[in-house]
């Protein structure tokens, strides 16, 4: 029996009822298929900081280069909250052997490079990572990451399931 690579992921992609809505975002491909190779690590940012499921949806929100987390209608900020939870659980996190991590697409704490940094006036100030994922890349630069949609693409997937491999030997 081979030990399986143990992958970060974005909690909802495995099923798990943690998004705003109290829904998920199963990724069959993600469970049943690169399921068989890793051993899945969930993680859902705003619930393990303490947000309730439901919640009131939250956006990225100012300047690109350090947007706030807020929520949409009331505009209550869980910036630091959610940045306080991310340092604590990195440092949690570099105890495990992680191989790698999938993030959830456009996720305003899991996105890994698509999610929408909003003006005040509600237009876009441009894209980038949520706070969760730039927080994990900032202290785990060398681990492949990727979102479920691109591993959608047989030559992106090829070269994560490649490099988390090469990373377990």
């Amino acid at each position: 029996m081979s030990i399986k690579i143990k992958i970060g992921v974005s909690s909802c992609l495995l099923g798990n009822a943690v998004r705003y809505d109290g829904g998920h975002k199963l990724d069959l491909y993600l469970r049943d298929i690169l399921g068989q190779i890793v051993e899945w690590v969930p993680i859902c940012p705003e619930v393990e900081a303490g947000l309730t499921v439901p919640r009131e949806p939250m956006q990225l929100s100012g300047n690109p280069a350090a947007p706030r987390l807020l929520t949409i209608q009331t505009c209550i900020d869980h910036t630091e909250r959610l940045a306080q939870w991310a340092q604590a659980r990195l440092v949690q996190l570099e105890q495990t052997d992680l191989c790698g991590f999938v993030f959830k697409a456009r996720s305003p704490s899991c996105g890994v490079h698509d999610t929408r940094i909003m003006t005040s006036s509600g237009g876009t100030a441009g894209l980038g990572p949520g706070l969760f994922a730039a927080a994990f890349t900032r202290r785990f630069p060398s681990l492949p990451v990727e979102d479920e949609e691109r591993l959608r693409d047989p030559g992106v997937r090829e070269e994560f399931i490649e490099r988390i491999s090469n990373r377990k030997r």
